[in-house]
């Protein structure tokens, strides 16, 4: 996503889903029981605090990421702190952002010595840096680990990321859906690195959806590496494994672009192409449709924005309007929704570059 901050919709209608809107607030701390007495509901309502844009005690929020070197960890950042600058009461402490395990863990270690209020890591490795997840959380300093799960749950007040097999699972229902009347339809899957649970869980999902599609069946995978040159080379060596297929899934947007390099190279266009992630120029090829790419499968970056919602809240000791629960949830998973031109305006806003 560009470094323009996030649209007055995108925001609205993001907050709403989180904390809900005053109203819903309201609701939350009256209740509607017919036996509760006028006191008793004064009292929940004393309770209930709940998180909203009105400046509040201040929060300083730590923020520690992996190296933005990628268009969606690119868009991560910008999420983050432009959601930040949209509240008075939050001061952000931000760390240069690293891939290298030890460093990252360094990095977070400082911003503990610098008894920020709450921790938001997006761990280039989830289990490499459990440990000094658990190290802020006995320090009293609550973390909300986003995206790549620490391996312990005890490392982290909340967890807030995408559903990666469900990610898969749409994007194989999707592909089935538009294959159902096809006799013998092909596909193939562009995969990310194999070494990366993530992977291992949209593959898993991609393949339990097929299963619904007797008449579908995957005949090829290529394991890419989320970059322009690997997905150029992955792709490639389908087109010439596979004189003939129908549909193609690429696990992410950024190697896309090597893989529609490569199929232009190739001449190939008799198959339908559903990227991942949600980047702006996928969105902005499916609105043109005059291509292969039809769909994209969302891995919203729009996460770090809420991560941010959520690290204010527990600095404040406040919880989600909308919610019958005084706290915030221990995790929260973001729902992958197919875009396609049917509904790629709503979620243009939300594309990264």
């Amino acid at each position: 996503m560009s470094a323009e901050k996030p649209t007055p919709l995108a925001r609205t209608s993001r907050r709403n889903l989180l904390f809900g809107t005053a109203a819903g607030a309201a609701l939350l701390a009256t209740g509607c029981t017919s036996n509760e007495s006028n006191d008793d509901k004064a009292s929940g309502a004393e309770q209930a605090q709940i998180a909203d844009d009105k400046p509040g005690k201040k929060v300083t929020i730590g923020y520690a990421g992996p190296q933005a070197d990628h268009g969606w960890l690119k868009a991560i950042d910008t999420q983050a702190k432009s959601r930040a600058k949209n509240y008075e009461d939050v001061t952000m402490e931000v760390t240069e952002g690293s891939n290298d395990n030890a460093t990252q863990v360094g990095q977070v270690e400082t911003l503990i010595n610098k008894k920020v209020d709450v921790l938001v890591v997006l761990p280039a490795d989830g289990k490499a840096l459990t440990q000094v997840g658990l190290k802020a959380m006995r320090a009293g300093i609550p973390v909300v680990n986003l995206d790549r799960i620490f391996s312990s749950p005890q490392a982290y007040r909340c967890w807030v990321g995408g559903d990666n097999y469900g990610m898969g699972l749409n994007a194989g229902h999707y592909i089935g859906e538009q294959l159902k009347d096809k006799k013998n339809a092909r596909v193939v899957e562009l995969s990310g690195p194999d070494n990366l649970e993530l992977t291992k869980q949209r593959t898993a999902g991609f393949d339990d959806a097929l299963k619904n599609y007797p008449n579908v069946k995957k005949v090829a995978r290529q394991a890419a590496d989320f970059t322009v040159e690997s997905g150029q080379s992955k792709m490639s060596q389908l087109l010439r494994a596979e004189s003939k297929f129908d549909a193609l899934w690429n696990h992410d947007d950024d190697q896309g672009v090597g893989a529609e390099r490569a199929i232009k190279q190739a001449g190939r266009d008799e198959f339908m192409m559903v990227g991942g992630a949600g980047s702006k120029r996928v969105m902005e090829a499916i609105k043109k449709d005059d291509g292969v790419i039809k769909a994209t499968v969302l891995y919203p970056p729009t996460m770090a924005a809420s991560a941010i919602d959520l690290a204010r809240a527990l600095g404040q000791g406040k919880g989600i309007g909308g919610l019958s629960e005084f706290e915030i949830p221990a995790q929260i998973t973001l729902y992958s929704a197919v875009v396609t031109k049917e509904n790629v305006d709503q979620y243009l806003p939300i594309g990264f570059t």
